[in-house]
């Protein structure tokens, strides 16, 4: 089975672990340009409770890699900003998972896409890993 995002597991209760992954991300120059509460988005739009673990998608932009990859292609625009999901397992532990841009890259075939590509998941990465470097500091 393919792979398309990057994933790591945190030992942070949830508010603590998206408290994280914002400074993480923050800490790479992406911004959080949309925030989507899956539970509450669902009771909102089809007034269900869900039973699912607390999470949220976080839409993660880094303007000057934006701004590249829309200057190779506009169309690329269709798949930003980059998401980032973070989800309770349990009371004490937490699952970040950020879709990879190299698997978006196989929508797209252009060499200066690729680039900007791997510039982005380079930098989802070392969010991930600060997120688990910084772990035992908290």
């Amino acid at each position: 089975m393919a792979t398309f995002t990057l994933t790591t597991t945190l030992a942070l209760p949830y508010d603590d672990a998206v408290e994280a992954v914002r400074a993480a991300l923050g800490e790479q120059g992406f911004g959080i340009l949309t925030e989507i509460d899956l539970k509450a988005t669902l009771k909102t739009k089809l007034d269900v409770d869900v039973d699912v673990a607390r999470q949220v998608i976080l839409g993660a932009c880094r303007p000057a890699l934006a701004y590249k990859a829309l200057s190779v292609d506009p169309s690329i625009a269709a798949v930003l900003p980059c998401n980032v999901v973070v989800r309770a397992l349990d009371d004490e532990t937490t699952l970040v998972e950020a879709f990879d841009p190299d698997a978006m890259m196989g929508l797209a075939d252009n060499d200066a896409l690729h680039a900007v590509a791997a510039d982005a998941k380079e930098r989802l990465t070392a969010a991930l890993d600060a997120l688990i470097s910084n772990e035992g500091a908290s």
